[in-house]
């Protein structure tokens, strides 16, 4: 296959080891799943105000498999609206399910300033690797934001809430030369 990106994320059982909550900016994290995701950034999105923005300062929806194709992508138009992502086509050859088995728009948070910088760089078209976990936040008010652990769900509550240990941009389409 020509695809950028030939293989799905992985996501496993939480070693027991590591199942505990542990706390981060005075919210509480409890991991959901390991969670190793190589994807094309298709989209990419900041947010500055608001509880979520200080836990996940960037949206990254990535695509693997089809998804991370420049023949299949052309077909299809993508966009973000607030923290979710949509996508339209005029095409016939394009399948609904193939969009969402490979593709996902997913929050990052930071586990600390490394990735946090690496995050903040990073651009449409980069191709790119996360590890950490599939997550659910909670604040001591009640509040709580939980993690997709599935790849084929959409609308709300379909986006990965990964808790960031290592990011790291394997490719990065060169940069067209300045004036």
């Amino acid at each position: 296959s020509s695809d950028l990106v030939p293989f799905e994320p992985i996501q496993k059982p939480v070693p027991t080891a590591k199942a505990r909550p542990w706390t981060h900016k005075n919210y509480l994290i409890r991991p959901l799943a390991t969670f190793d995701v190589t994807g094309r950034v298709l989209l990419t999105e900041d947010f500055g105000s608001g509880r979520e923005a200080e836990l996940s300062p960037k949206d990254l929806t990535l695509g693997w498999g089809t998804m991370s194709h420049n023949r299949y992508l052309k077909q299809l138009s993508l966009s973000h609206s607030g923290r979710f992502y949509q996508w339209q086509t005029q095409e016939e050859g394009v399948d609904k399910d193939t969009v969402t088995r490979s593709s996902a728009n997913m929050h990052f948070i930071p586990a600390n300033d490394t990735v946090a910088a690496i995050l903040k760089g990073i651009r449409r078209d980069d191709l790119v690797r996360a590890r950490g976990y599939l997550v659910q936040v909670e604040a001591p008010d009640g509040w709580h934001w939980v993690s997709s652990q599935v790849r084929t769900d959409t609308g709300a509550g379909a986006c990965e809430l990964i808790f960031t240990e290592q990011l790291e941009v394997l490719l990065s389409p060169p940069t067209p030369p300045g004036p």
